[in-house]
């Protein structure tokens, strides 16, 4: 088991966000995680992620990654897990870059904050860019955020996020501000990490079709809670939570395989 948490999470004014939260993730899978705006989706990021006592809230329970228990970890040990082991994309790119540094710089430092010695080589970012289908040109790293399309700027903050192979990618609304050929597009490049690195990924969406087309298992969250998980298929074509019921009742029937 790549991941296993049992949590309860929340913020000073709101301290059940989360209630008895369930999630497991294998090595090599990808998970997705469902829900209505107001579920918990990003708390969920953020507790996994152990940020969220950066925003004032905190997590108990139980939370597994690689055989060690993240919760008790210290800062300096989990700041070495985020970002080499497990990483994050955001949903809204051009607000996560640095709006007075350019992209090459971005992504150097995204190796270097997490680099094991002083020596050790750092990425060809050409080749990362290549890797997340960005233009292979020495121009673009030169470039700001404002100078690059909402896409693109997606694009760079998936390159920062894998620079480093993490055996984890959380993906938080990653394709929320983008329009559907973009959308496909991210998805497919996901896809090819899973395959090709056998990456796992836990895609976090409101977006039933796009889960039920990329994801092998799926997790309905209500309220900070699971309440139904299982195969895409099953979920989709057999869901037995009431709450189930009444997302799929609005959305036509999904398509499957995988992408």
């Amino acid at each position: 088991m790549l991941l296993d948490a049992h949590l309860s999470a929340g913020y000073k004014a709101n301290p059940e966000v989360l209630r008895d939260f369930d999630l497991a993730i294998e090595a090599g899978e990808i998970v997705g995680l469902v829900g209505e705006s107001g579920s918990g989706k990003s708390t969920v990021a953020l507790a996994l992620m152990r940020l969220l006592e950066f925003r004032g809230g905190a997590a108990r329970g139980r939370l597994h990654f690689q055989d060690r228990d993240l919760l008790a970890l210290s800062d300096r040990d989990m700041r070495s897990v985020r970002g080499r082991e497990m990483a994050l994309v955001l949903q809204s790119p051009l607000s996560a870059l640095n709006p007075a540094m350019r992209i090459g710089s971005q992504l150097s430092e995204s190796f270097r904050a997490h680099r094991t010695s002083a020596s050790q080589a750092g990425p060809d970012l050409l080749e990362l860019l290549e890797m997340v289908n960005l233009p292979r040109d020495p121009n673009f790293l030169d470039r700001y955020p404002r100078e690059i399309s909402v896409g693109q700027a997606q694009r760079v903050l998936i390159a920062m996020a894998i620079v480093h192979r993490p055996a984890l990618l959380i993906a938080d609304e990653p394709t929320s501000a983008l329009d559907a050929v973009t959308h496909a597009e991210v998805l497919k490049l996901l896809a090819g990490f899973n395959r090709q690195l056998g990456m796992s990924i836990l895609y976090i969406s409101h977006d039933l079709l796009s889960v039920a087309s990329f994801c092998h298992r799926i997790a309905i969250l209500e309220k900070g809670r699971v309440v139904e998980s299982g195969s895409a298929a099953q979920v989709f074509t057999r869901p037995t939570h009431p709450y189930t019921k009444a997302l799929l009742s609005a959305i036509p029937q999904p398509v499957f395989p995988l992408i």
